[in-house]
């Protein structure tokens, strides 16, 4: 089992102490003061890559808001790894979120690459941390819940990107590489946040050398909508996207019957087949269907995970870490 510590940030509004991390519930800040977003450390005892939810909170350090405190900062950049930023899916806890960054961060190190041992930074918006909406409700409210506070999270995140974006140039000035990876209702945040990413004067950067999209609880025509909306400007802000996506995603058909449109990680982006449209060196499109390297059914959300629950998809994400020159792009079934 290891010891983690998760750099973070978060929208959510402490009920108590912002050293406790049980202050941090599911009530979001303002959507329009971004001053408030609380940045900190967080110190996870006992992830075990073998058991799914593993990892406990025991400590918060160096809370503060605006930004990170000058010394957690001088971590990160001098950590001399690359850099990973992890925003979470649906049903994600606080706890949840910071635990499931500190379980990537040691499942991708555990493949042995030095690309792939890094610092990871978390964003944690205010998921309520459930899967189902208790009786009397309906079956989707919390999910719908969910998806309305991630889409309140896109200033905040655009304002988190903002924060970080002296930080890791200064990290790819040292030659290392930065990675963003959000996962499932992470996409639909992230939409939002490159939308107000642009929308507010922020120039076209490299703000991330690969951006990963596993299981994109987001609508597949992102990509290809106009006047710059959802993802369609997400490839100036990076060099490289690698979209995860499966049809055996189990998760994803809730989704779907909400939402009645398609979702990016259970079909795929619209016209995928199009390398116009999609160009094989800057767009990876994985149909990760066929993988069978983990239990599908073992927890009941381990198809919306596999991710992080398949070698054979981290070989592939390690891959691109990196920078494998031999890595095919465009459309692949993995």
């Amino acid at each position: 089992m290891a010891n983690v510590t998760v750099y973070f940030a978060t929208n959510r509004v402490p009920q108590g102490a912002t050293t406790d991390w049980q202050s941090y519930r599911a009530d979001i800040i303002p959507p329009t003061d971004p001053s408030q977003i609380i940045y900190a450390e967080a110190f996870v005892e006992g992830t075990d890559l073998t058991v799914e939810g593993s990892g406990t909170i025991t400590a918060i350090s160096h809370p503060q808001t605006g930004g990170f405190e000058t010394g957690v900062a001088q971590d990160i950049v001098g950590s001399g790894k690359n850099i990973l930023v992890f925003i979470h899916g649906f049903a994600n806890s606080f706890l949840n979120s910071i635990a499931r960054a500190a379980y990537n961060r040691e499942w991708f190190a555990a493949a042995g690459a030095n690309a792939a041992d890094t610092t990871v930074i978390a964003f944690s918006w205010p998921s309520l941390g459930q899967l189902f909406a208790a009786p009397p409700h309906l079956l989707p409210d919390d999910y719908l819940r969910d998806q309305s506070k991630a889409g309140q999270s896109a200033f905040h995140i655009a304002s988190f990107f903002t924060n970080l974006q002296p930080m890791l140039t200064q990290v790819r000035n040292q030659g290392r590489r930065v990675f963003l990876l959000a996962h499932s209702m992470g996409n639909f945040a992230l939409a939002g946040a490159v939308e107000s990413w642009f929308s507010h004067g922020n120039p076209t950067v490299t703000l991330f050398d690969e951006v990963f999209l596993p299981a994109a609880d987001e609508r597949w025509d992102s990509f290809t909508l106009p006047m710059g909306a959802r993802l369609s400007r997400l490839p100036a802000l990076t060099p490289r996207i690698s979209i995860y996506y499966s049809v055996r995603d189990i998760a994803l058909y809730l989704s779907v019957s909400v939402n009645f449109i398609p979702r990016m990680g259970h079909e795929g982006p619209i016209h995928k087949t199009d390398a116009a449209l999609y160009s094989p060196a800057r767009v990876r499109i994985l149909d990760c269907a066929e993988v069978n390297d983990y239990d599908l059914w073992n927890p009941p959300d381990a198809s919306h995970q596999y991710y992080r629950r398949s070698p054979k998809v981290r070989a592939n994400i390690v891959a691109a870490m990196r920078n494998d020159p031999n890595l095919p792009g465009g459309l692949i079934q993995l």
